[in-house]
C-alpha cells in the first residue's frame, strides 16, 4: 500500500513539473520608436571632458593673418565635437615658425592635430598619422606646359572640386625674369644655365609647392636640383617671396598655382606695381600634381585614439559642409574634408626619398 501511495505521488509530481515546463514566458510589449529613443538616451554616458585640443597650421601665409582668420575655428570644432561626445575646455590654434617645426610638435604630441601638407606629413609619419585630405576649388587653367598659362588673363576658380594642384615657377619683371619669360612663350626649351642664371625664391624643404616638387621637375629634366642652383633664398613666407619679385630682389620664385589669386590686389598696392600681377609675371615651369593638404594627428599625443580621430575626422567634414566654416578654412583654399589613408601620400614618399638623396649626395 504504501509503494503504490509512494508510486502515485511521484507520478502526480512528474505531471506537476512537465505543466511547468510547458507553460509560456508572458511576453514583453513590442518597443516602439519613441521608447527604444528614450531608452538610448538614458543610456547615453557623459561626454567626455578634454581640457585641452592643441592645433597647429604651417606658416604657408602670414602667421598673424592665419591666427585672425582661423579663430571662429575654435568654437565650430568644440560645438561639432561636443555633438559627438566630447566635451573640450579650449581649442588653441598656433602658427609654427616653419614647417619643420610643426611636424616636430606632432612628433613630440605636444601638437594634437596639425593642417599641413602632404610633404611635411610624410617627413615626420612616424609621429603623425593622416585622417583627412583637403579638397579645392579646382582653377580654369590647368596645364602641363608652361606657356598655357601665360594669356595674361586671370587664373580663376571653377566650379569642380579637386584633391590635387600643381606648383608653378614664376618669373616676375625683373629683366632676367623677362628673359625666361620670352624664351618660354616662343615655345623653346630652358636650359639649366637659364635656369642657373636667376636668382631664386624657394620655401622650406618640406613644402610641396615651394621646394619639393619644383625639385623633381629640376631633376627630371637636368638631373639637378634646387640645392645645385647658384642663388636661392629660402623665404619665410609667400608674402615676402612675391614683394621681392615684384621688387626685383629675386627673379623667379616657387609657388601654388593659385598664389598669384592671393597676391593680385597686394601686387598693385603693398608691392608698388602700375600693372597687373597676370601680366607683369609669367610662368616658366609647371610640377606634376601634387596631393592637398592633410589633417594629420600626433601618434604620440596623450589625448588621441581612434574614437577621437573618428570624431575629429567628421567634425572636420561637417565644418567643410557649412558656410560659416567654409569662410574659416578658405585661408588655405580648402573647400572641403575627406577621409584619407596613409598610401593617399606614396607619391610624396617617393618625392621625400629622390629629395633626401639629392641633399645627402
Amino acid at each position: 500500500m504504501k509503494k503504490s501511495f509512494a508510486l502515485l505521488l511521484a507520478l502526480v509530481l512528474l505531471v506537476s513539473m512537465m505543466a511547468g515546463c510547458g507553460k509560456a514566458e508572458p511576453q514583453a510589449e513590442p518597443t516602439t520608436p519613441v521608447q527604444a529613443e528614450t531608452k538610448a538616451a538614458e543610456t547615453v554616458k557623459e561626454n567626455i571632458k578634454l581640457d585641452k585640443l592643441n592645433v597647429y597650421y604651417v606658416p604657408s601665409r602670414e602667421p598673424t593673418e592665419i591666427v585672425t582668420a582661423t579663430e571662429p575655428l575654435k568654437q565650430l570644432l568644440k560645438d561639432e565635437l561636443a555633438k559627438l561626445g566630447y566635451d573640450v575646455g579650449e581649442v588653441v590654434i598656433s602658427v609654427g615658425t616653419t614647417y619643420e617645426a610643426v611636424g616636430e610638435a606632432l612628433v613630440a604630441g605636444t601638437a594634437d592635430v596639425g593642417v599641413i601638407p602632404g610633404g611635411t606629413y610624410v617627413l615626420y609619419d612616424d609621429g603623425a598619422e593622416v585622417i583627412l585630405t583637403a579638397t579645392r576649388d579646382g582653377l580654369s587653367k590647368d596645364f602641363d606646359d608652361a606657356k598655357d598659362w601665360n594669356d595674361g588673363k586671370p587664373t580663376e576658380a571653377s566650379a569642380n572640386q579637386a584633391v590635387s594642384y600643381r606648383a608653378l615657377m614664376i618669373a616676375g619683371p625683373s629683366a632676367k625674369g623677362q628673359e625666361l619669360a620670352a624664351k618660354v612663350n616662343a615655345g623653346e626649351e630652358l636650359t639649366w644655365e637659364d635656369i642657373d642664371s636667376a636668382s631664386w625664391s624657394v620655401m622650406g624643404s618640406s613644402s610641396p609647392a615651394g621646394y619639393i616638387y619644383p625639385c623633381l621637375w629640376m631633376l627630371n629634366r637636368y638631373e639637378k636640383g634646387i640645392t645645385d642652383l647658384s642663388n636661392a633664398v629660402q623665404a619665410d613666407s609667400y608674402a615676402s617671396a612675391f614683394a621681392r619679385l615684384a621688387s626685383g630682389q629675386i627673379d623667379v620664385l616657387m609657388t601654388y598655382a593659385d598664389a598669384r589669386r592671393d597676391y593680385a590686389e597686394r601686387w598693385n598696392t603693398e608691392f608698388s606695381r602700375e600693372k597687373s600681377i597676370w601680366e607683369e609675371t609669367n610662368v616658366i615651369g609647371v610640377t606634376a600634381p601634387i596631393y592637398n593638404d592633410t589633417i594629420s594627428v600626433s601618434k604620440n599625443s596623450p589625448i588621441m585614439d581612434e574614437a577621437l580621430i573618428a570624431a575629429l575626422q567628421e567634425a572636420f567634414i561637417n565644418i567643410g559642409n557649412t558656410e560659416a566654416g567654409k569662410q574659416v578654412i578658405a585661408i588655405y583654399s580648402h573647400n572641403g574634408y575627406q577621409k584619407a589613408v596613409a598610401s593617399d601620400y606614396d607619391n610624396e614618399r617617393a618625392a621625400q626619398k629622390l629629395i633626401q638623396e639629392l641633399s645627402a649626395g
